[in-house]
């Protein structure tokens, strides 16, 4: 009922790799490839970082990575179906692939489950975070970056407790650092939560959190992949496939057929159906999520400095520069792109009651992408069973696209070189969540 299980990879020496997708997980991938020698060629029906990559809510939640499928979710199952102002929403189609993904996803709705998608989530976030800085290390990319931590609010005891069990959850797991403070230590933390602060008893503050604006990375990065010689090949969607065996050996794009020895499928939301060409069954979905980009005021301790999440809503507020970005809310609607009237105003008033003197009256863009996602909140890395051996898949990664993508790149590079994968972990507790799925994250 999970994420299915990537197969070990002893692939020829592929020096030519082409990689399908260029949003921020197909571009690391890219980035890391040819910084290790590899001859790269990127394919995307649209320009750079044009899909989800482009208005997400720009935190990099190394820290906090715990799963939407979670065992609470049973308990707001009703709300989920029938409230339009749910943070989390199923819109039932006539889908039988949303369908299976819910069922699966349910049966992901366990203790267990969550504890060990949180240990395999914990260790792939820190080797992104490493390979991140890297990355923005040898590019030089001007995105708007920073390293002003993060606090996550909640609004009654019960949730802010049972926030601090999952803290204990991941200090065993060998998480980063992370403190429960009271409200009035929050407010010391980030002072411009005072005009909301009757809505919360506390927050989880991660002092190493960081935010960025992830389509501004992704414009960076296409301009240095170019001028270090990456091919790219814009415009034009994945079309026939050539096979041979069990390889693929060319795709289309356009008029122009690419050959390459190997493949990484980074399509975003569109893998599932990429897949299903082939002949292989993925569990990706759409989670259709929305964004207002602010304008920061120019008077000093009216936006928050701090990234900010609210727990009850599920809203996260990220600063970018002079702008505040203000990102939340999933949908289960199908690949429905429609920024819709209400989900807008819910977004705005949410931000005008956490940040009314930041917020009000202030002109926001929206925003509405669609994340591809897993029952589990696993991305699925490597080789796939019934595949093409020279394709591996780099999908799935949800609402932690930008926080995994570096980290799910120096993964693939290793796979096409033939390093044996072994388990980051600083706890045993770690060493038994990725087991299961050692080769799917």
């Amino acid at each position: 009922m999970h994420n299915p299980p990537a197969l070990s990879l002893n692939p020829p020496a592929a020096r030519r790799v082409a990689v399908l997708g260029a949003g921020i997980v197909g571009l690391a991938t890219a980035w890391q490839l040819q910084r290790d020698g590899f001859d790269v060629t990127v394919i995307d029906a649209q320009r750079p970082g044009q899909g989800a990559s482009f208005g997400n809510g720009a935190q990099l939640s190394y820290a906090y990575v715990q799963p939407l499928a979670d065992p609470s979710i049973w308990a707001q199952l009703p709300k989920l179906l029938l409230s339009r102002e749910s943070p989390f929403s199923l819109r039932l189609r006539l889908d039988p692939a949303q369908w299976a993904w819910g069922l699966r996803f349910l049966a992901a709705c366990r203790a267990e489950v969550s504890a060990r998608s949180t240990g395999t989530l914990l260790a792939l976030a820190e080797e992104s975070r490493e390979a991140l800085q890297q990355l923005l290390a040898d590019t030089q990319a001007h995105c708007d970056f920073t390293t002003s931590g993060k606090l996550v609010m909640y609004g009654s005891e019960a949730s802010f407790a049972a926030a601090r069990r999952q803290l204990d959850l991941q200090r065993a797991l060998g998480g980063a650092e992370q403190h429960a403070l009271s409200l009035a230590d929050c407010l010391r933390v980030e002072p411009a939560l005072a005009g909301s602060a009757a809505r919360y008893v506390g927050g989880i503050h991660t002092p190493g959190e960081c935010a960025a604006d992830c389509a501004r990375l992704c414009d960076a990065l296409h301009g240095a992949l170019q001028a270090r010689g990456v091919r790219f090949v814009l415009g034009a969607p994945v079309g026939a496939l050539r096979r041979e065996g069990d390889r693929l050996v060319a795709v289309q794009a356009g008029s122009d057929w690419i050959e390459a020895d190997g493949f990484v499928a980074a399509l975003g939301t569109g893998v599932a159906a990429f897949a299903r060409r082939l002949g292989v069954s993925l569990p990706v979905y759409p989670l259709k999520g929305y964004s207002l980009t602010l304008d920061v005021p120019a008077g000093g301790g009216l936006a928050p400095n701090v990234s900010v999440t609210d727990a009850q809503r599920k809203l996260v507020f990220a600063r970018l520069g002079q702008r505040l970005r203000v990102a939340g809310l999933a949908e289960l609607a199908g690949h429905d792109t429609r920024i819709e009237t209400h989900r807008v105003e819910q977004l705005r008033r949410a931000a005008r009651e956490v940040f009314p003197l930041a917020c009000a009256g202030t002109e926001a863009r929206p925003w509405a992408g669609l994340r591809p996602a897993t029952p589990t909140g696993v991305p699925i890395l490597g080789r796939v069973g019934g595949a093409p051996a020279n394709l591996l898949f780099n999908a799935g990664h949800g609402a932690l696209g930008f926080t995994l993508a570096a980290g799910s790149a120096r993964r693939l590079s290793r796979h096409w070189q033939g390093v044996a994968e072994r388990p980051r972990a600083a706890a045993a507790l770690i060493r038994s969540a990725a087991r299961p799925a050692e080769n799917s994250a």
